[in-house]
Formats: C-alpha cells, structure tokens, sequence
C-alpha cells in the first residue's frame, strides 16, 4: 500500500495540476513543493520499516491486472531499489523548490510535470512485473520529452526527438525479450525468469536485447550522444533529473534484470562490457576536458562517472578462477553508492550552472571569470561540488569510486590502474572549469552586478553539501541498506553462471 501511494500521489497531484489556471502559480507552486516532501516524508517512514537483516522483497502489493495474459500489478523493493527510490524522493522537492527561481510560461503544466514524472520513476524501481515495469519505462519519456520540449532552450525540439528516439527504439529490444520470457514461463513475474533454464544462445540474445534499452539510459559509449544534446537544452530542473535519476535506471535495469536473468551471457560478455565501461571512463573523460558550454562538460562527466557503475557489475567477471560473492557484493556496491553519489553531485552541479545561467544567460565558460568576487558563498559551494565530482576523500565522490576500484584491483592489476585514472582525468576537467569561471578577475561586466544566492537558490545547495559530505564520511547505513540483498544477488548469479 505504501509503494502505491509513493506512485500514485504525484501522479495524481500533477494531473490536477494541470486543470488549475496559471494564474494561482504561487498556490501550485507551494502544493508541488508539499506534496513532494510528503513523498519524501512517506519514503522515509518507509525507511523506519524497511528490515535491511535479509533479501527479501518488503511492502509487496500483488493483485491482478490483465488476467487473460498472466499481467499482474505487483509491487515490492529490496535493497537494491529502495536506495534509489529515496534518491527520487530527495531530489524531486528540490528541483520543484527551485523552479521559481527562474521565470517560466505555465508554471503549473512544469511542476505537474515533474510531479508525474517522480511517479513513474517510483514505479519503476517497484515494480516486479516485468510488463508493468516495462509500461513505467516508456510513462516517463512522456514528461520528460515535454519538459525538454517546451522549456528547453533553442534547440529543444532536435535535443528532444534524439532523447526519444535513441531510448524508445532501445526500449524496444527490451520488449522483445520480455515478451520471449513471458513465453518460455507464461509468466511476466521479474522471479519467474530467475527461474529459467536458457540455452547460452537464448541467454546471449537476451542480454543485448536487454543491454540496447539499459545502455542507452545509463548511457555507455557509444549510445551516449543523445545526453549532451538533452542537457544543454533542457531547463535546470530537467537536467537535475535527467542526471540524478533517469540515467540510474539503465544501471539499474542491469542489476534486476540482465545479471539474474542471464548469468552466463553477463559472464561470457563481461570482458566487452568491461572495455566499454573503460572507454567512457577514460576516452569521454578526454572529451570533458575539450568543452565550452558547462552543461556539456558535466553531461559527459556523467557518461564517465557512470561507466564505473557498469565496470563495477561486471569486473568480478574476469576472475574466473577465484570468483566470489564477496568480491562481487564489494564491487556491486561500489556501482550503487556511485549512482545514488552522482545523482547527488551531479544534480548539485546543474543546479550551480542554472543559478548562473539565470544571471548571464549564458553557459559559455569563456563569458565567466572572477564570480568569487561578486558570489562568494555560491563559488564556495560550487568548488566544493567541483571537488566532489573530482573524487575528493571525505565526499559522497571518492566512496563509490574506491570500491569499484579496489574490486577490480583484486581481478587484474591494469583494470585498476586504467579505472583509477578517472581521479586524475575528472580533476582535471572539472578544476580547469572551476579556475576559469569562479576564479581569477572579472572579465564580464554584467558579473560584477550579479547577486549572491538567495534563499531558494542557498537551502537545496545546502543540503545536497551536507549529504555529500555525510555519505562520504559515514556510508555504512546506506551500505547496510544494501548488503544483504547484494549478497542474495552475487549468489543467485555465481550460482547461475556454475562459476
């Protein structure tokens, strides 16, 4: 019952919203912000009943839905989704909190947006079902291509229909494979096809036909060009989401599905994963350094921050001959805790740029220069951001990074080294932007007149720092949130690959 209120109440709120006229905005706006934090608020008390001493799936809720082909509505979460669940809840007050910051035409259609689109997120990492979970997938392009669409900036409507097309056709591979599923069980129950007993044919053709639709919104190189496009021309808020969230899902979707479902071809294929997942740490990391716009160097910091999720899923792999669950669980942690820490890093950053983007109007890091002098309390939290997507110790950054590291380390040396290289490429990207915009003397007039944060800009800000540093410094409740049911996961795995 929990779980379907976290999904249905946005929704619902938001479709109202919709009715409403633009002309009671400061009314909406103040219900989209109340309505999130009791989500939020409801994700928690969730979370004062969440039993982290085992596997199982918790607040489960499984009725019929369409009874003719076995479709049911069954809900539930375990340690690995419900992190990213409080994720969605956390961000989502925050991006509806600082929508007033910038002016916007129909405010209330842009904030209903958000708040059907924090539904559908929920929905998806709920859900058990593999075609329910297949019918929230595709929900959310919906408010996400009209956020981008009607708000984004100039180019919107090229950014918007390459967003749609790259993650709706990969989508569709997806819905081929659960459709073969569903005929080998008679079944769409996600448990049903843990229970499978594939050919390594059927398990290969499975894998990719999951991995295009997982690949696309994680994104891995090289079906990563969609998100820069997406960024630059999405409103602030849009690109919050897109970041701390949305792109979560692939990785995600790799762990419920594509792991359990097929272990030999996750075994058989983890080497070409494994030098993907190094080409976006490393060579996208390179591209960082070459950009102009802030919004892109950021877009494709994410592509490179999110290729230790999927290095980390499959590194272990290598290690055929000494293969464990330990080791797995260590390296599938350091995957989550970096996809809960960008989300938060990264949302962190875009929320810095929108802030300077609605005093200049511009994202050029060549019109910056010298904004320390004129906002010195935003270039403080800005540098420590910058920092933390460098993977400062003591920030939410460093943690994920370091496990996903040291688990490769014990599969082969050169994995860890070229992976580590991150700490040296992402400082240098990042810190060469910080130098040239926050620091050094004024080289735009309309710089020198601009004001600090104000109190809608300072209080997200301020709490996303205090979680990054919290996270960095004391991971273990959110690592003990996910333990048991990783190790449930690695074994389930091993098992199923005879390693």
């Amino acid at each position: 019952m929990i779980l379907d209120l976290m999904i249905w109440s946005p929704i619902m709120v938001g479709l109202i919203m919709l009715f409403i006229n633009e002309k009671h905005s400061s009314i909406v706006y103040w219900v989209s912000v109340i309505s999130s934090l009791l989500i939020f608020g409801l994700s928690l008390y969730a979370l004062s009943l969440f039993d982290d001493s085992g596997s199982a799936i918790q607040f489960e809720l499984n009725t019929s839905w369409i009874e003719r082909f076995n479709i049911n509505y069954h809900l539930g979460v375990d340690g690995i989704s419900f992190p990213l669940i409080l994720l969605t809840t956390f961000i989502t007050p925050i991006v509806l909190f600082t929508a007033r910051t910038s002016n916007k035409t129909n405010l209330h259609q842009y904030l209903a947006s958000f708040l059907i689109l924090e539904g559908l997120m929920i929905g998806v990492f709920s859900a058990l079902d593999a075609f329910l979970f297949y019918v929230f997938w595709e929900a959310m392009l919906i408010p996400m291509f009209i956020i981008i669409g009607v708000w984004g900036g100039k180019n919107r409507v090229y950014a918007t229909i390459k967003f749609f097309l790259y993650t709706f056709l990969g989508s569709v591979f997806m819905l081929i494979a659960i459709i073969y599923l569903y005929i080998s069980t008679g079944s769409y129950s996600i448990f049903d096809f843990y229970n499978l007993d594939l050919s390594r044919i059927e398990q290969v053709l499975i894998f990719l036909a999951f991995l295009f639709a997982f690949a696309v919104k994680i994104p891995m190189w090289p079906v990563h060009t969609w998100l820069p496009d997406a960024h630059v021309e999405a409103p602030t808020g849009g690109s919050v989401i897109l970041a701390a969230i949305l792109l979560k899902m692939g990785g995600y979707g790799l762990l419920r599905f594509s792991l359990p479902i097929t272990p030999d071809a996750s075994n058989e294929l983890s080497q070409i994963m494994v030098v993907l997942s190094l080409i976006a740490i490393i060579y996208i990391g390179m591209v960082a350094l070459s950009q102009t716009d802030m919004k892109k160097l950021i877009a494709y910091s994410s592509v490179a921050h999110m290729g230790f999720v999927t290095l980390g899923t499959f590194v272990v792999f290598l290690n055929h001959e000494n293969i464990s669950s330990d080791n797995m669980t260590l390296a599938i942690s350091g995957s989550m805790i970096q996809m809960v820490s960008h989300g938060l890093i990264s949302g962190a950053l875009f929320l810095c740029i929108g802030v300077m983007y609605d005093r200049i109007h511009s994202r050029e890091i060549d019109d910056y220069g010298g904004v320390a002098l004129s906002m010195p309390k935003f270039a403080g939290l800005m540098v420590f951001f910058a920092l933390a997507n460098a993977a400062l110790p003591g920030t939410s950054g460093f943690v994920g990074e370091v496990l996903v590291i040291f688990a490769s380390l014990k599969v082969n040396f050169w994995i860890a080294f070229l992976s580590g290289s991150t700490l040296i490429i992402g400082a240098a990207y990042t810190l060469w932007m910080i130098k040239r915009v926050i620091f050094g003397q004024i080289t735009n007039e309309k710089i020198s007149d601009i004001d600090d944060l104000n109190v809608t800009e300072f209080i997200p800000l301020m709490i996303l720092a205090v979680m990054v540093i919290a996270m960095g410094i004391y991971p273990e409740p959110l690592m003990k949130l996910m333990h048991d049911s990783l190790i449930g996961l690695s074994e389930t795995v091993i098992k199923g690959a005879g390693l």
